[in-house]
C-alpha cells in the first residue's frame, strides 16, 4: 500500500536511535534536523520504502544515508562489518555519482576522527564508498572484487551489467537499501523503464531490500512510489511519501522588457531584455540562467559578454550537452568554488550535481511544465531555509500568458503529471536476454519478474511470448540480415537459456536505453549544402520546407545518413530549431486554455472588471495585465476565444495557397497526433498533399486547392486514432528512425561486436533494410510493434490526443469555423514561425507588428459599420 507520511518525528528520538558517534556528529555539524529528515529518516531505520520528494538544498541526501551509514557504524562497532554490498546509490549522472562519493567520503572522515585516538588521526571505521560506471577502469573494477565496497555508487546501465558479472554480483546478494536519485528524471523515460526491471532482478539475487526514492518536484508521488517500489501479487509493495516539497518558499515573478510586447520594435525588446538580464545579474552573487536551447545559450553569453564589455569575461560560462564533459565539469568546479557570475545553460544543469550557491534562477522564454519551472527555480538557494528566486523573462504575448498561468500554478502547487512509459519491448528483450545469460530459468518465472516491475505490470501474455519469439530465433528468415537466436527456448520444460558463449560479452558491450544520435548530410543532387541533426529530421516529411544555410529547401527523400532536397520558395514549415525545443505538458496547457474560457465568459464586461479579475486570477504586474486584455479583446473582437471547450478553425488564403489554422493548445505532442491524423484521412480521402506546421498552441494545414477539412476532422473517432496514426506514420522516417532505435536497444542490431564498434550511419542502413525485412516477415513483429508504440506515446501523445477527439465526438468540445483574409491574433504566433527561418529578427517583429496594425484596422472597421 502507498501512503502519506502525515507527521513527523522529534529531534530527540530520532538521535535517540542513532549511534553515539553518529549522533556527535550530527550535532556538531548540523545541530537539527530538516523536515524531510524528520519524516524519513525513522522510516528508513524501521526497513520502510520510502520516497521523498522535497526541493534542491533541503537535506535530502543525508536523509537516505544517515539511517545507512548508522547501521553500517553499528556493524563496524561490533567487528560484523564483511566483504560485501549493503547499499547500492543509483543517479542517472556519473557527475552526481562523483559529487556523492566526496559527498559520503567526507563524513566519514570526520567520523573517524570524532571516533578518538589511533594516532590523533581517528579510528578506522572500514566503511568503503566506491563509483563503478562505464568510465571505471578495469584495475579498479579489479580491486572492488578482492575488497567490495559497502555503499556502491553506480548508473542504470552499469547496475545491469553488474547483475551479468559472474564474480562481482556475488558481492550484492545482501544488499539491504537501494537508493535511486533524481528519480523523476529517470521515470519518464526508457533508462527508467530499464532500472525498474534491473531492480526487480537484483531482488531476485539479494531478496528484499529497503528502495529510497529521492525526486525534485514531480506530480503524482503515488505514480513515483509505485515505480520505485513495483509489484507483488498484483499489488504495488508498501511505500511511505514525504512529500516535502512546501518546504522552500518562492520567489517567483513574470518580466517582460518592455511595457508592450506588440508594440516595441524588435530592437528595443532586444536591448531591453539585455539590459534587464544585466541589472538581475549585477543584483546577485550568482545568477543561473535557463535558455531551453544549445544556441540560445551560446547566444546569450556572446551578447552578454559585447554589449557589457569588461563587466562579463572569466565570470561566465555556458553549459550544455553539446560542450565536453571535461568543460562542463569546469564550470561546475567553478561555480562551486564561488568563481562565476553567471553561468547560461539550456537543460544540462536541472538535476542536482552540487554547484554551490546560485541566488537567483531566470528562465529565458517559458520552460513548457510547472515541474521543469520549479526544478531549475529550485537551483538557487541551494540551502535549507533558502528561499528559492526565479525571474521568468518573456519576449511576446503567447509567452506571457503561458508564463503567467504557470506562476500561479507553481506558487498553487498545482503540478503537471509525469508520464512513465509502459510495456517497451525493447528494453524486455535486453533484460530476457540478460536473464537467459545468467542460467537457466522457467518461462513463467521470468514472466512473473518482469510483471512485478510498475512498467510492465499490465504486459500482456502475448507480447511476452512474441519478444521469446524474436530472441529464441523463431523468424529463421533474419539470419540473412545477421540476426540470429540469442536463447533457447525448450517448450517440454518451459525453461530458457543462453545460445552463445559470447552472449555475455555482446550483452555487456550492448546495453543501455540511450540511443546514438547522428547529424544528416543534406544534398541537392551530388552537391552538398550542409547537416541537420536527427531530431530535426524526425520532424520532416516528404515535401516539407525549411532553411539551411540562409537557404530554403524542400525534402524529396531520405537514404541512410543522406537526404536529397530541392530548392523551393518557402515559407518554411517546419523551423530549424524545431528539435530543440521542449514540449508544452498537456496539463499546463489544459490550465491555460481554461484561463482562456474564463476571459472569454467575462471578456463583454466593463474593462476595469476583467483586469480585476486578471489581477485577482493571475500574479502578475500592471503592464502585463494590460497587455493580456489587450490581447484577448483583440482577439473577441475578431473572431472567437479558443479554450478547453471550443476548438476554433480559421481559414485564410495567401498567394492561391489555403491555410488552415486549428487553435488547438494542447502541447506540442498531441498537436502532432492531431495534425499527422487530419492531414492522413485528407490525403487519402481527397489524394492532396497536405504540409503541416506544428506549435503548442495549435497546427496549420497549407493546401493548393479546396478540401475537406472539417469532413475530414469528422472522421476521426477514438476507436480509429491509433489505426489511423499507425498508417500515418508507416512510410516516414521517424518511424525508420526510431526503428532503429528500438531495435539497437533489443539487439537485433549490435553497436559493438568483437571490438568493432558500428557506426550509427551503418546502424541506419541496416534498420532501414531490416525494417523492410521485418515487414514482409510480420506487421506484429514485437520489434516493430514498439517502435510504432514509442512514436505515438513517447515521441506523439496519442493518449491526449484520443481524449481530444473523444470530447468533441460527445460534443463537450465545440468546433468553430471562421474565414479571414488575415489570421486573428492568437494565430500570429503560429503563422509566425513558418517565416522565422526566413526572416531576420527584426523582420520578423515587423512582420508581426503589421499584421497586428491591419487587425485594428478591421476592428475599427467592423465597430464603425457593426
Amino acid at each position: 500500500m502507498i501512503t502519506r507520511q502525515d507527521s513527523f518525528y522529534s529531534d530527540e528520538e530520532i538521535l535517540k536511535e542513532l549511534n553515539p558517534l553518529v549522533r556527535d556528529w550530527f550535532k556538531s555539524g548540523f545541530g537539527e534536523f530538516a523536515l524531510p529528515q524528520k519524516y524519513a529518516i525513522p522510516n528508513i531505520h524501521n526497513r520502510l520504502n520510502t520516497l521523498v520528494s522535497a526541493p534542491t538544498g533541503s537535506g535530502k541526501t543525508l536523509t537516505a544515508f544517515l539511517s545507512i551509514l548508522n547501521e553500517l557504524i553499528n556493524l563496524s562497532d561490533n567487528s560484523k562489518l564483511e566483504d560485501k554490498v549493503y547499499c547500492v546509490y543509483v543517479s542517472p549522472l556519473k557527475a552526481l555519482n562523483n559529487d556523492i562519493e566526496k559527498n559520503l567520503n567526507a563524513p566519514l572522515k570526520e567520523l573517524e576522527q570524532l571516533a578518538g585516538p589511533a594516532g590523533g588521526t581517528g579510528r578506522k571505521l572500514g566503511i568503503r564508498v566506491m563509483v563503478r560506471t562505464g568510465d571505471t577502469k578495469s584495475s579498479e573494477k579489479s580491486k572492488m572484487l578482492k575488497t567490495p565496497p559497502h555503499i556502491l555508487i553506480t548508473t542504470p546501465e552499469s547496475l545491469a551489467i553488474i547483475l551479468n558479472a559472474p564474480k562481482f554480483k556475488e558481492k550484492l546478494v545482501d544488499v539491504k537499501w537501494v537508493i535511486v536519485d533524481e528519480i523523476h528524471a529517470l521515470a519518464e523515460n526508457k533508462r527508467g523503464v530499464h532500472l525498474s526491471l534491473t531492480l526487480e532482478r537484483l531482488q531476485n539475487l539479494a531478496g528484499r531490500f529497503i528502495r529510497i526514492g529521492l525526486s525534485a518536484t514531480i506530480s503524482p508521488l503515488e505514480k513515483i512510489a509505485e515505480f520505485l517500489v513495483g509489484y507483488e501479487k498484483g499489488e504495488a509493495r508498501d511505500c511511505v511519501i514525504v512529500d516535502a516539497q512546501a518546504l522552500k518558499k518562492l520567489d517567483i515573478k513574470v518580466l517582460s522588457p518592455v511595457p508592450d510586447l506588440i508594440k516595441a520594435s524588435q530592437e528595443e525588446i532586444h536591448s531591453k531584455m539585455y539590459k534587464l538580464l544585466d541589472e538581475l545579474i549585477q543584483n546577485h552573487k550568482t545568477t543561473l540562467i535557463f535558455t531551453n536551447t544549445r544556441s540560445g545559450t551560446e547566444r546569450v553569453v556572446h551578447h552578454l559578454k559585447t554589449k557589457f564589455a569588461g563587466r562579463y569575461f572569466d565570470n561566465i560560462g555556458a553549459h550544455h550537452s553539446s560542450l565536453s564533459a571535461e568543460h562542463r565539469l569546469d564550470i561546475e568546479n567553478k561555480l562551486k568554488n564561488g568563481e562565476l557570475k553567471v553561468v547560461v545553460s539550456s537543460t544540462s544543469l536541472e538535476l542536482g550535481i552540487d554547484i554551490g550557491y546560485i541566488d537567483l534562477v531566470i528562465l529565458l522564454g517559458s520552460p513548457k511544465s510547472v515541474a521543469r519551472a520549479l526544478q531549475r527555480i529550485g537551483r538557487s538557494g541551494h540551502k535549507l531555509h533558502d528561499k528559492a528566486v526565479g525571474r521568468i523573462v518573456v519576449m511576446d504575448r503567447d509567452d506571457l500568458v503561458e508564463c503567467s498561468v504557470l506562476l500561479k500554478n507553481a506558487l498553487e502547487g498545482n503540478i503537471d503529471e509525469i508520464r512513465i512509459p509502459e510495456n517497451c519491448l525493447d528494453v524486455l528483450a535486453q533484460h530476457i536476454y540478460g536473464i537467459a545469460i545468467n542460467e537457466q530459468q522457467y518461462i513463467e518465472n521470468v514472466y512473473e519478474l518482469v510483471k512485478r516491475s510498475y512498467c510492465y505490470r499490465n504486459l500482456k501474455k502475448e507480447d511476452y511470448n512474441a519478444v521469446l519469439d524474436y530472441l529464441a530465433g523463431k523468424y529463421v528468415e533474419l539470419e540473412q540480415r545477421n540476426v540470429y537466436a540469442k536463447i533457447w527456448v525448450d517448450e517440454n520444460t518451459g525453461m530458457i537459456g543462453r545460445k552463445s558463449r559470447t552472449a555475455r560479452v555482446i550483452y555487456s558491450t550492448n546495453i543501455g536505453t540511450i540511443p546514438e544520435e547522428s547529424y544528416i548530410t543534406v544534398k541537392v543532387g551530388n552537391i552538398k549544402i550542409g547537416m541537420i541533426d536527427e531530431g530535426f529530421l524526425e520532424r520532416l516529411k516528404k515535401g516539407d520546407i525549411f532553411v539551411l544555410g540562409g537557404k530554403i529547401y524542400r525534402l524529396d527523400y531520405c537514404r541512410g545518413m543522406t537526404c536529397q532536397v530541392s530548392p523551393s520558395a518557402g515559407p518554411p514549415t517546419v523551423p530549424s530549431w524545431f528539435s530543440e525545443q521542449l514540449p508544452l505538458s498537456f496539463g499546463l496547457a489544459m490550465e491555460v486554455q481554461k484561463f482562456r474560457r474564463f476571459m472569454e465568459e467575462r471578456i463583454t464586461k466593463p474593462e476595469q472588471e476583467v483586469k480585476d479579475f486578471i489581477r485577482g486570477y493571475l500574479y502578475v504586474d500592471e503592464n502585463s495585465v494590460n497587455s493580456i486584455y489587450q490581447y484577448f479583446k483583440e482577439q473577441y473582437l475578431y473572431a472567437l476565444i479558443p479554450n478547453d471547450k471550443k476548438i476554433l478553425v480559421e481559414y485564410y488564403e495567401t498567394f492561391k495557397t489555403r491555410h488552415v489554422i486549428f487553435h488547438t493548445l494542447f502541447g506540442r505532442r498531441v498537436n502532432d497526433a492531431l495534425s499527422r491524423a487530419v492531414a492522413y484521412v485528407i490525403s487519402r480521402r481527397q489524394h492532396k498533399n497536405v504540409g503541416i506546421g506544428l506549435t503548442d498552441n495549435g497546427f496549420y494545414l497549407t493546401i493548393k486547392d479546396k478540401v475537406q477539412v472539417i469532413q475530414s476532422l469528422d472522421e476521426l473517432t477514438p476507436d480509429n486514432m491509433r489505426d489511423i496514426l499507425e498508417r500515418a506514420i508507416e512510410k516516414t522516417d521517424v518511424l525508420a528512425r526510431r526503428f532503429r532505435h528500438c531495435a539497437t536497444r533489443s539487439l537485433m542490431i549490435l553497436r559493438s561486436y568483437k571490438g568493432r564498434q558500428k557506426s550509427v550511419g551503418r546502424q541506419q542502413m541496416g534498420s532501414r533494410i531490416l525494417l523492410s525485412y521485418v515487414k514482409k516477415i510480420s506487421e506484429d513483429f514485437s520489434i516493430l510493434k514498439e517502435a510504432r508504440r514509442e512514436v505515438l506515446e513517447d515521441l506523439m501523445d496519442i493518449k491526449s490526443a484520443t481524449w481530444v477527439v473523444k470530447q468533441i465526438k460527445e460534443g463537450r468540445i465545440k468546433v468553430k469555423v471562421v474565414s479571414n483574409d488575415i489570421p486573428s491574433p492568437f494565430a500570429f504566433g503560429m503563422i509566425a514561425q513558418g517565416y522565422m527561418d526566413m526572416l531576420r529578427i527584426e523582420e520578423r517583429t515587423e512582420f508581426v507588428k503589421r499584421m497586428h496594425e491591419a487587425i485594428l484596422i478591421r476592428i475599427r472597421d467592423r465597430e464603425v459599420t457593426g
